[in-house]
Order: C-alpha cells, then sequence, then structure tokens
C-alpha cells in the first residue's frame, strides 16, 4: 500500500473552496508574482505554484500562526515562495510585494481547520473556551469582549455583523447572566442562547438551524476586525497589482460579498449621473470586471457541502 505524502494528507483533510475557478480566475503565468492572502491549508496555493516556472514567485500570508506553521513546513525550502505571518490587510507592509503583483487571491472568513478544530471556539459544536481569534497571540477574545463590553455594544455587533433581530434580547441576558458569572465556553453562550430562542427552522435548507449562529457569526467578526480588513486588504491589493493583475476574492456571507462587490463596481465603473444635478466628473477607473460572480456547481456541493454560499468575484487591474 502506497504512503500519502505530507501534501496529500493536507489536500484530502481540507478541501479548498472554488479551487478551479478561483486559480483559472488568476491567469497564472509561470513567471508571474502572485500572493495568496489567506493560505489556510494551502489548496489554492498548490495549485497556483503547479504553474510557476522557476522565475516564477508566490507570496503566502495568513493571520493564523497554525496556517504559517503548515505553509512553512510543506514550502519553507521553495526558493519561489515567500511565507510572512501576518493580516493581508498589511500586506501593504511586506517588502516582497513593493516589486508588484500579477494576481491576489483572498478567500474570506473562518477556514474549515479553524472550525473543526473545536479548541479554538469557533463552533458551538463543541464545548471549548470562547476565543474565536483567528492569531490567538493577538487581540482581545470573544469571552474578553463579552465580559467588558455595554449591552448596547454587544447588540449592536450582533445585528451588524450577524443580522440577528433578537441582538438586543440576547444582549440583555448575556450582561444579565454576567452578573453571576462570566460566559468563557461556547457551551454556555450556545446554551444560552438556545434557551432565549429556542429552535428556529431554517425553511430554506428544510432542516433546523441552531439559534446560535449568526450569535457566534458576528462575534467572530467583531474579535477578528474581520470586516474592516477585507476594505483595507482589497485597497491594498489594487495598489500593488500590475496592469493586467487579476484580483480573485471569495466571499461566504453577504456582509463579505456586499463589501467586495461594492468596491469592485465602485473602481470598474463611472459615478451614476443623480436626477437634477450636473453630470459627476468622470473618474479614473482602476478596474475591469472579469465575467460574473461564481458559485460552486453541483458536483463540488457534493463534495463539499460548505461550499454553498461561497460566491467568487473576480476583477483586472487597468493600466
Amino acid at each position: 500500500m502506497r504512503v500519502l505524502t505530507t501534501t496529500e494528507m493536507q489536500e484530502d483533510l481540507h478541501i479548498p473552496v472554488l479551487l478551479e475557478e478561483a486559480v483559472a480566475a488568476l491567469a497564472v503565468r509561470a513567471d508571474g508574482c502572485y500572493l495568496d492572502g489567506t493560505f489556510g491549508r494551502g489548496g489554492h496555493a498548490r495549485k497556483i505554484l503547479r504553474q510557476l516556472g522557476p522565475r516564477g514567485r508566490l507570496l503566502l500570508m495568513d493571520r493564523d500562526p497554525a496556517a504559517v506553521a503548515a505553509a512553512r513546513h510543506e514550502f519553507e525550502d521553495d526558493p519561489r515562495v515567500a511565507i510572512r505571518h501576518a493580516n493581508f490587510a498589511d500586506m501593504g507592509d511586506w517588502s516582497a510585494v513593493h516589486d508588484g503583483l500579477d494576481g491576489v487571491l483572498l478567500d474570506l472568513g473562518v477556514s474549515s481547520p479553524q472550525l473543526d478544530n473545536g479548541t479554538r471556539g469557533f463552533s458551538f459544536q463543541t464545548d471549548a473556551p470562547l476565543d474565536m481569534r483567528m492569531d490567538p497571540s493577538h487581540g482581545e477574545n470573544a469571552a474578553q469582549f463579552l465580559a467588558r463590553a455595554k449591552e448596547n455594544e454587544i447588540a449592536d455587533v450582533l445585528w451588524k455583523f450577524g443580522e440577528e433581530r433578537m441582538s438586543r434580547r440576547i444582549a440583555r441576558a448575556i450582561v444579565e447572566r454576567r452578573l453571576a458569572a462570566p460566559i468563557t465556553r461556547t457551551g454556555e453562550l450556545a446554551e444560552l442562547v438556545e434557551r432565549l430562542l429556542g429552535r428556529r427552522k431554517d425553511t430554506h435548507k428544510g432542516g433546523g438551524k441552531h439559534p446560535a449562529t449568526r450569535t457566534f457569526q458576528a462575534l467572530r467578526i467583531a474579535v477578528n476586525g474581520e470586516l474592516d480588513a477585507i476594505e483595507t486588504g482589497l485597497n491594498a491589493a489594487l495598489d500593488w497589482l500590475r496592469p493586467h493583475g487579476r484580483l480573485a476574492v471569495i466571499s461566504f456571507h453577504s456582509l463579505e460579498d456586499r463589501i467586495v462587490k461594492q468596491f469592485m463596481r465602485d473602481e470598474a465603473q463611472q459615478p451614476p449621473a443623480k436626477r437634477g444635478l450636473p453630470p459627476p466628473e468622470p473618474a479614473q477607473l482602476r478596474l475591469k470586471l472579469i465575467g460574473h460572480a461564481q458559485q460552486a456547481g453541483d458536483a463540488e456541493l457534493a463534495r463539499n457541502p460548505r461550499a454553498r454560499s461561497a460566491v467568487l468575484r473576480v476583477a483586472e487591474r487597468l493600466a
């Protein structure tokens, strides 16, 4: 029996979303320079690297130390690869990008390894410390936020980042609960929300959806500053893309996709005229939209149900 290599085992454990579509969207050149700003476990990076020649360059970033360790274990000896432990929003601080990029790939949100590792606190499926930080060495975790934030601040986070209609009711319950003892574990938070709201049917999916889903999403986004990072990262990518360089972004929920869609549209289309006002000055456009938004097909969804909400948008840097 053949023994699987480390790369094959990693590829089997982690299924990259929209792999063929995302890498094809980058139009990889053998001698080009490409940045994967969300390495995860390297599914997209491996495919990009296979298309690079000896003069090609692949820059890998991730804010998660576990992902960076995986990248170094696999790619550290490849002279075409450079690796940096950082948020993709800070790509402009990396001197390796300053000669220009021919493509940038961003696979947004939480990764499958982060979700599947119960100790990270991203999921209510496993009782664990309520952390949720993508970089556990930096910043305030979710338990610390819930312990110090005011009721209206918690409610605003749940509404803004989770679109949770019962945000104020949940926030009030959290503040009341912490008077007796702080909420420090995922199980405690999930139980509190479920007891408060009860099970709600998700008619779109034909099954039960845990009532804490939106609460966990909102706290994760807030703790990691995800939406601000997207806006900053998109602008940084555009600053360092060479003419005809491609920007490919995979998002997983409407809050992310809305930012990406609006950014690309604003950079690719002239501002609309408003009734009763003089026509606006023509803007210097920096992007050209490439195709329409893409989603996973039936074959990929059968293999990887987590791809069901993924949306890929692509744009090209104008000269």
